[in-house]
């Protein structure tokens, strides 16, 4: 990722992490993480993504610092004994949730670049009472694990964020182990987003918070294969209306956007046993 988009999405973090250790909450249509007006529609829907049981196990800071397209670790399928990344963990919710499903003999280790957004998610796990979760610093282009450490990596609206995604694919398959499971929540485009005029990629970009803009569907299936992921499947969850984004302000705008529609989507691969 470029220093200034890298510090553009530090920026919006840091402030949505103090925001929500204060007590407020970025879960409503009036807190938007893709631009600095905070008016705009967001993506993050989380009564579509998590279950109000699942929301109950947790402080309500780290839901409400949650800026997800779904519910990766709903879609990971964790069992007990294993060890989970999350990439961009922010206020720690899927952390939390992994430690609690891969209890006992399992641990779930959460990777945000961002000072407040660690020490919100450090604070959530000592509220929720969470022993078996750890926090590191650094960046998804860079995971600061050994390779073959992880059983699962999630990540839930986070790679749509970097400009070197090839570089975040290729550092998850190098921590997963072999015969590992890559499960992420995303945003996608269903479309060759090159047909899509500028101001149209730019407003969809500010309402999903994907300061870097999303990949086409394909583009995700053939980085995951070209990295050496086998069972590569982009399952697509809730196509984005065109007529709930602000900022698509004619037809010929929203028109376009039907033609290559943005969408949220559950990605899963498998890296290969070793042999």
């Amino acid at each position: 990722m470029s220093t200034d988009m890298r510090e553009q999405v530090r920026r919006r973090y840091a402030d949505l992490a103090v925001k929500s250790g204060d007590g407020g909450s970025c879960c409503g249509d009036s807190c938007g993480c893709g631009s600095d007006s905070g008016s705009e529609a967001r993506v993050t829907d989380l009564s579509n993504g998590y279950s109000r049981s699942e929301k109950d196990e947790l402080p309500l800071t780290a839901v409400g610092a949650s800026l997800g397209c779904g519910n990766p670790v709903a879609l990971a399928e964790l069992h007990p004994g294993e060890v989970v990344l999350d990439l961009g963990s922010g206020g720690g919710i899927d952390v939390l949730l992994s430690a609690r499903r891969v209890s006992p003999g399992g641990k779930a280790y959460g990777l945000d670049m961002t000072d407040e957004m660690l020490a919100l998610a450090e604070r959530n796990r000592a509220e929720a009472g969470v022993e078996n979760a750890e926090f590191l610093k650094g960046q998804i282009e860079e995971i600061p694990l050994p390779e073959d450490h992880v059983d699962v990596l999630l990540s839930n609206c986070v790679i749509n964020l970097s400009t070197d995604k090839p570089a975040v694919i290729s550092e998850a398959f190098r921590v997963i182990k072999p015969g590992g499971r890559f499960a992420v929540s995303d945003v996608v485009f269903l479309g060759s987003k090159a047909t899509l005029p500028d101001d149209v990629l730019e407003t969809v970009g500010l309402w999903t918070g994907c300061v870097a803009g999303a990949l086409e569907k394909h583009e995700y299936e053939a980085l995951l294969a070209d990295a050496g992921f086998d069972d590569v499947s982009v399952e697509v969850q809730n196509t984005y209306d065109p007529e709930t984004i602000e900022g698509l302000d004619t037809e010929e705008k929203r028109a376009a956007l039907r033609e290559v529609p943005a969408a949220s989507a559950f990605i899963r691969a498998r890296k290969p046993e070793a042999g």
